[in-house]
């Protein structure tokens, strides 16, 4: 009998990972020791915290924990160590493209402003992909949370890093507390010079805020998305202008958007045609890395190696990487679905 495919081997792309959220446990751990703060239980010996942000009180537990370990990050060194350990681990889970999410103005006042810590973070990104081997690329984010205006002074720092390695724009944080629409303008200015349109959507409200993201924001992709699975009406026009979900299981049940992973809709979206990008979100506060979310998907929701495989090539059909690198992971998929895995030994 054949046994499963390795899915460590499987060439993938990561379209939905956070600049702080992708930073390793102990490496928090480190630095905050070595910076005499004091991390929480829920970040240290109960860690990874419980976590459920289906009510506003939930929703402010995580993201003061996110502030929290954002804060360990003190020097460039930081930066440059999390973008580094972040691309190996990317490396050693199959990930050939990372699109990494980066809220500049989180860390601004620590670095210098936007365009000093916008500058670093780049600097640290192309240093991690060269030292680990792989593509990277960026997202700027900005916060729903704030005033439309801070995100247009984010799309138009956006624009200006293109020629570095900025690909897309996004919209983050919850979205129960900004309406999509409010930042049309912001999203006018980055889809104009040729960003792709990146917003969250559909993780704590239903299909009517996926809905707002296509037609009022233009989504090329829509970070989660997977509330969508509640209309077949609306899962059938993702499907036919190839909107792109970025699914992360384990961190819809980690918030309570789905009690268990098996009730993750991974499965309708995926069978309705709508494309997938399976993702992380933020490993830091969710204990699961990309593979993980591969593994869920075949030993939960039942997918075979020839559907984990489409999951994969959705993912790298659905980023921003040059053709080049798509076709070269595209072929590596292929090579990973033919290749026949040899029949464990007989006892």
């Amino acid at each position: 009998m054949e046994m499963p495919r390795p899915l460590r081997d499987l060439p993938k792309a990561h379209l939905h990972l956070h600049f702080t959220g992708s930073m390793r446990h102990s490496t928090l751990v480190e630095l905050a020791d070595g910076y005499g703060l004091h991390l929480p239980d829920a970040l240290k010996e109960d860690w990874p915290p419980r976590l459920r942000a289906t009510d506003e009180r939930g929703w402010f537990r995580f993201q003061r924990l996110y502030d929290i370990a954002r804060s360990v990050l003190r020097r460039p060194g930081d930066l440059y160590r999390l973008m580094r350990e972040t691309a190996e681990d990317e490396a050693s889970e199959g990930s050939g493209w990372l699109e990494i999410q980066v809220d500049p103005s989180g860390y601004a006042q620590r670095f210098g402003g936007l365009t000093a810590t916008m500058e670093l973070m780049l600097d640290a990104v192309d240093r991690a992909a060269e030292h680990a081997g792989i593509g990277i690329a960026v997202v700027v984010a900005a916060n729903r949370t704030r005033h439309p205006l801070d995100a247009r002074t984010l799309a138009r720092l956006a624009v200006q890093y293109m020629d570095r390695g900025v690909v897309g724009f996004g919209l983050s944080n919850d979205e129960r507390r900004g309406r999509a629409r409010e930042f049309d303008r912001a999203f006018r200015i980055a889809r104009g010079a040729g960003l792709l349109a990146v917003p969250h959507g559909g993780e704590l409200l239903g299909p009517a805020s996926v809905a707002e993201c296509v037609e009022e924001l233009g989504a090329d992709r829509l970070g989660h998305g997977v509330r969508a699975a509640e209309s077949p009406r609306l899962m059938e026009l993702l499907a036919e202008r190839r909107i792109t979900c970025e699914v992360c299981p384990m961190s819809n049940v980690g918030l309570g958007v789905a009690e268990r992973p098996g009730d993750v809709p991974l499965r309708r979206l995926f069978e309705a045609g709508v494309p997938i990008a399976l993702g992380a979100d933020d490993p830091l506060l969710f204990g699961s890395r990309l593979l993980d979310q591969y593994e869920l998907a075949r030993g939960t929701h039942g997918f075979g190696d020839a559907e984990v495989a489409e999951l994969a090539r959705q993912s790298i059909r659905g980023s921003a990487a040059p053709e080049t690198v798509r076709k070269e992971l595209l072929r590596g998929v292929d090579d990973w679905l033919a290749s026949g895995v040899p029949p464990e030994p007989a006892s």
